[in-house]
């Protein structure tokens, strides 16, 4: 059965075959046409939803709802929703003030949306949970900090390590009582799903953040559930770090290159998922596409320790034939080699013309994005680069350019860029995969003015 294949895998026993989760998330109302909202708030249409997945995509492994922002709203944070992504939080309820919440406001089982969220996933373990390993996904402890605290968090890190500390121990704690909540209502895996780790350096990482990951997935295991551990964006130089928080698996994108990523974790023993790329594969791609991309990974990588899924949620209107063609490629590869074996993708040639970067009017600052609305990491770096806004006003220009649309995919492509997010002033790279701080950003914007 799946379930035990998922579970021998993040056990590190040997299996075979290479198991498959598709991160559905919201895409999971688009195949009975409803909205990301409808999926989110409504229990019976989630439900429905997840059964439909079930049937179309035969997964091992299933997450029952993929939603970062469950958490921040019941701590306090207004949410900005979305009719084909996931809401984004707006509002930070602790910025401008060095306090911690108190334990008090420890997320109950009866807050918010986790009434609803349990209730689905007890009927979802009723359903398929015998044969299908279902995944209890939760903002991770640094998300989640600077969920509340908002983009000032990047500068705690600097100037305030110790509140750093204090407040990403009750986000911690926040992160227990959540798994506590789904781990008895039947969920096999709990993923702490933390993208603003990417943006962080190793050494704050080990400083700060180390023991308390340590600590979450401590609790996890000792509830008797198995752990992952999900970042977004070029999380490569974080990983070994990530690796010594001790997580079952951990799960990256297509920012972090598997192969290389696969001897750190192989290193630690740890179980490595993630990395079929969201847009160009799975969303603009074809069949055909999809296949040869699975094919290519599971030709040249070890299979032990190896989950097959999407670098993170699938985007909302990802195309059936798609992931089906994915399916078909990881539980098919012989027989679909042969199918692919004269196939060669051809890139649409999309033109675009870069700005003329040594005449400018004043300084263009262009962020490179995923998507600032769905991405936790490129949300925090367009907000931190709209700092400049605040501060020089008019005498700059901002663009953002998102990895969900063909143009901009096309100029990503022409800029040569190797890492989303990643921000350029006047055509030059000055932050890969790392949020600035306000007075850096600052300093830098400076002396182009």
């Amino acid at each position: 059965m799946g379930k035990d294949l998922i579970l021998k895998t993040l056990r590190h026993e040997t299996v075979d075959a290479v198991p498959w989760v598709p991160f559905s998330g919201v895409h999971a109302g688009f195949l009975k046409g409803y909205t990301a909202r409808d999926v989110l708030t409504d229990g019976d249409k989630l439900f429905e939803s997840l059964m439909e997945v079930h049937k179309l995509y035969t997964p091992d492994g299933m997450p029952v709802i993929f939603d970062l922002q469950i958490e921040a709203e019941i701590l306090g944070c207004e949410l900005l929703w979305a009719e084909d992504n996931p809401p984004s939080v707006m509002s930070h309820p602790y910025a401008g003030e060095l306090m911690v919440p108190c334990k008090c406001k420890i997320p109950k089982i009866t807050d918010g949306r986790i009434p609803m969220v349990v209730d689905v996933m007890k009927r979802v373990k009723e359903a398929v949970g015998e044969d299908t390993a279902l995944y209890g996904l939760i903002c991770g402890p640094v998300t989640l900090a600077s969920h509340i605290r908002g983009s000032e968090f990047f500068m705690d890190i600097v100037m305030y390590p110790e509140f750093v500390k204090d407040l990403v121990g009750f986000c911690v704690e926040v992160c227990n009582a959540m798994s506590s909540y789904y781990i008895e209502a039947g969920m096999d895996v709990i993923a702490l799903v933390d993208p603003l780790i990417s943006q962080i350096s190793p050494k704050s990482i080990e400083t700060l953040f180390l023991e308390p990951f340590q600590a979450a997935f401590d609790f996890i295991r000792s509830k008797g559930a198995l752990s992952s551990f999900f970042v977004c964006g070029d999380a490569t130089v974080q990983l070994d770090v990530m690796c010594r928080t001790n997580p079952d698996g951990i799960s990256i994108d297509e920012n972090v290159n598997i192969y290389e990523a696969k001897k750190i974790t192989d290193h630690y023993n740890i179980t490595i998922g993630g990395n079929i790329p969201l847009t160009t594969t799975l969303l603009f791609g074809n069949q055909q596409d999809n296949m040869k991309y699975i094919v290519d990974m599971l030709d040249n990588i070890n299979h032990h320790n190896l989950i097959v899924s999407p670098g993170c949620d699938m985007p909302y209107n990802v195309p059936v034939d798609n992931t089906v063609a994915t399916v078909q490629a990881i539980k098919q590869t012989e027989a679909v080699r042969k199918m692919i074996e004269n196939y060669e993708a051809v890139d649409e040639e999309i033109p675009v013309e870069l700005p003329d970067y040594d005449n400018l009017e004043k300084p263009l600052i262009e962020i490179f994005t995923l998507d600032s609305a769905t991405c936790a990491a490129c949300t925090y770096m367009v907000k931190g680069i709209l700092l400049a806004e605040e501060e020089f006003g008019d005498r700059v220009e901002i663009k953002e350019y998102k990895y969900t649309n063909k143009v901009d995919i096309a100029r990503t492509k022409k800029m040569g860029v190797q890492h989303l997010p990643s921000t350029y002033i006047n055509g030059e790279l000055k932050w890969s995969s790392m949020i600035p701080s306000k007075q850096e950003l600052i300093e830098v914007v400076g002396q182009y003015l």
